[in-house]
């Protein structure tokens, strides 16, 4: 919740994963911030680099939303997105891919995904009232954080 910076985690997890490839990684990361990163698929394929990728979609910059809610009494602006079909993407680079849209299939999924031992994305539909926490306010230091 805040606490790093928005697009790091999928380049982060190629870089763990090319460093450490005995080791199972996976970049878990919001549909915004897949957005800024979203080439390093390529890196993936050209690499054959076997990290996993969960992408939380709740269509809208969540933290941004979050932070809406929470400090700015709901005042709503530029947080929706419209994004395009991110598991249509990632076959295209040649990556094996699954939507889930029903939390009674996460499990499966998840196990799927684990088991592969080739590079895997897996979108999870999330709602957009979904907070993330823990999180620090902006300007705050980590004493001020919060858990709900």
């Amino acid at each position: 919740g805040g606490l790093g910076t928005m697009g790091f985690a999928l380049p982060a997890a190629i870089g763990a994963k090319m460093g450490a490839e005995d080791r199972e990684v996976v970049a878990i990361i919001g549909d915004g911030g897949y957005q800024m990163t979203i080439q390093e698929l390529a890196t993936i394929y050209q690499n054959k680099t076997a990290v996993k990728i969960v992408v939380l979609n709740n269509d809208h910059l969540g933290m941004v939303r979050q932070w809406q809610e929470l400090f700015f009494e709901r005042r709503y602006a530029s947080t929706v997105m419209t994004n395009p079909d991110f598991v249509k993407i990632a076959e295209g680079y040649h990556i094996k891919a699954q939507r889930v849209t029903e939390r009674k299939n996460l499990k499966a999924a998840v196990q799927e995904m684990i088991a592969s031992s080739e590079p895997y994305f897996l979108e999870v539909k999330v709602e957009k009232e979904d907070n993330v926490f823990p999180m620090i306010p902006s300007g705050a230091s980590v004493s001020d954080i919060r858990l709900k």
